[in-house]
């Protein structure tokens, strides 16, 4: 019997055998690796092998050769961009410095000339090419833990997070209790005056959620901690340059437990507003005030109906791992970005995109 041809007649059924769709790698999803770190020869030469071709990070000068230069200088994003592309690489997100300052989330004296700047980086970044910034709403207090080596699966290190050590250990910042309403406030006078130039330039502003996302820490309080917080935020000034960071891992520690979001119905919620802008791809187990990461494959989220959402959805952004737990043999001198536990989340990753896809022909 003939083998059977795409496309052509089947000589022995006499009808046409249906062409498959041409494949599209990881379905349309621009994957991608976080560098806080500038260029780690090691971690590069593993993203070109494993295909992850996606740069996050900073606007280093010093990458450029340029210090003393200012990030937001054209000058310095484009020698950080050609810095990357020696790499074989591209740089898709800017995640870090020059980030917004405590003066603008807080409504400080001197908020205008650090908006003024980050227009400036907009208008820069645009000229070269790069459309993503993801920025977060934690002025003074940002990311925090209370563990960075709590063994997980096998004794692999993960990171923890508990309310109660957390209030023990850390006192009141020097701006005292500040209020929430005063925190949407100025979060509101910033959309107002950068959405539009962001619009001006096509760039996409990624609003990250709080992590932890509690209510407050040392006295600042956490706005950006639900999934009715993201609503409020897209209707605060809406536009298709106002959106999130889809940080999976800070969403599903929302809430309490039995009360906790529901991770696939906010992808899709976001989806078709068209919201999310970039996806930090991780788990955790626990809820907003006591939780652990863990293994993209061991936590509470159901990452394959997740990832079948984006799908659904049509996201094509910018996702990269985050918070891999630091696995034998590796160093947690950067906790949560082991190069070994990367390795496995991409696997893991790579692999539910391409489950995913084979139940959506239009992915292949």
């Amino acid at each position: 019997m003939p083998l059977i041809q795409s496309g052509r007649a089947n000589p022995v059924l006499g009808m046409e055998v249906p062409k498959r769709r041409a494949w599209i790698k990881d379905a349309g999803i621009q994957l991608c690796l976080a560098y806080f770190w500038g260029i780690e020869p090691r971690k590069t030469a593993l993203a070109r092998q494993m295909a992850v071709y996606g740069a996050v990070g900073g606007i280093n000068p010093a990458m450029a050769g340029l210090q003393g230069k200012s990030s937001i200088d054209r000058e310095v994003i484009k020698g950080v961009k050609a810095a990357w592309q020696k790499e074989g690489l591209q740089l898709k997100v800017i995640e870090g410095p020059p980030s917004l300052g405590t003066k603008t989330k807080l409504g400080l004296e001197g908020r205008d000339e650090e908006i003024g700047q980050f227009i400036t980086l907009m208008k820069n970044l645009s000229a070269e090419g790069i459309d993503t910034i993801c920025y977060n709403w934690m002025p003074v207090v940002n990311w925090a833990r209370t563990t960075l080596d709590k063994p997980g699966r096998g004794g692999a290190l993960v990171s923890s997070f508990d309310l109660d050590d957390a209030r023990s250990q850390t006192p009141i910042t020097e701006y005292g209790e500040l209020s929430h309403d005063g925190m949407w406030k100025n979060l509101e006078y910033f959309l107002k005056a950068a959405v539009p130039e962001a619009e001006k330039y096509g760039i996409k502003l990624a609003l990250h959620p709080d992590d932890p996302p509690v209510d407050r820490l040392r006295g600042i309080p956490r706005i950006m901690t639900s999934v009715e917080a993201f609503k409020k935020l897209l209707d605060l000034y809406p536009s298709p340059s106002n959106g999130l960071t889809f940080c999976q891992g800070s969403f599903a520690s929302m809430g309490e437990e039995g009360k906790g979001e529901d991770i696939p119905a906010a992808i899709e919620y976001f989806g078709k507003r068209n919201a999310i802008h970039f996806v930090h791809f991780r788990d955790v187990r626990g809820y907003k005030n006591k939780f652990e990461e863990t293994f993209h494959d061991d936590g509470k989220t159901n990452m394959f109906k997740a990832m079948q959402t984006y799908l659904r959805m049509g996201f094509k952004g910018p996702m990269r791992p985050d918070h891999v737990p630091t696995m034998a043999g590796d160093s947690n001198e950067h906790p949560g970005y082991s190069t070994i536990g990367t390795l496995f989340a991409i696997g893991y990753i790579r692999g539910l995109i391409e489950g995913a896809a084979k139940g959506d022909m239009k992915s292949y």
